[in-house]
């Protein structure tokens, strides 16, 4: 009978301020699954399971998007972040980092994108790129001009092939 009562384990609870960390934490969790999560927590993986499948959809629409993964934000909430963190360092930037769920290297990154040149590389490249599309832009064009003028010269020979018809059909009877 003793061994029964070590196996079993009493029912823990939970705290409403942990249980939001822990989602807070599974939201952004990045590459990691949930089930190390709940290891990193302390907490039964199926209870955070649990907790994931009780946040609502009306619950998740109604927090906010720094709850969310920072993987999931639009580019304008990314923009947003960046003006608003803009000249903090050190401690403050890590604090008010803390306070929206980020980390610092998710501004450097974002910061990064944002001053990209779209990935294709130099202006250089850009500018060959864009005559190349000039290019088969007016090639397409070209194209589109005999096609359509085939199909005008392929509807008058039909509309002469019937009045030819009818002509010499009249003239017949």
């Amino acid at each position: 009978m003793k061994s029964l009562r070590c196996r079993l384990k009493a029912k823990q609870t939970y705290s409403v301020e942990f249980k939001e960390q822990a989602l807070s934490k599974v939201l952004q969790r990045g590459s990691r699954t949930v089930g190390a999560v709940a290891d990193a927590l302390n907490a039964n993986v199926m209870t955070l399971r649990k907790w994931m499948r009780g946040a609502t959809a009306a619950n998740r629409s109604s927090i906010s998007a720094d709850a969310r993964r920072p993987e999931d934000w639009s580019l304008e909430e990314r923009l947003m972040t960046l003006q608003d963190s803009h000249g903090l360092v050190g401690e403050a930037l890590n604090g008010w980092c803390r306070e929206r769920g980020l980390f610092a290297h998710h501004l450097v990154q974002w910061r990064a994108d944002f001053c990209a040149t779209n990935g294709t590389g130099s202006r250089r490249e850009n500018a060959q790129m864009v005559r190349d599309l000039k290019q088969a832009n007016a090639q397409l064009q070209r194209e589109l001009k005999r096609k359509a003028k085939a199909l005008a010269e392929a509807a008058a020979l039909l509309v002469l092939q019937k009045k030819y018809h009818a002509l010499f059909e009249g003239a017949a009877e």
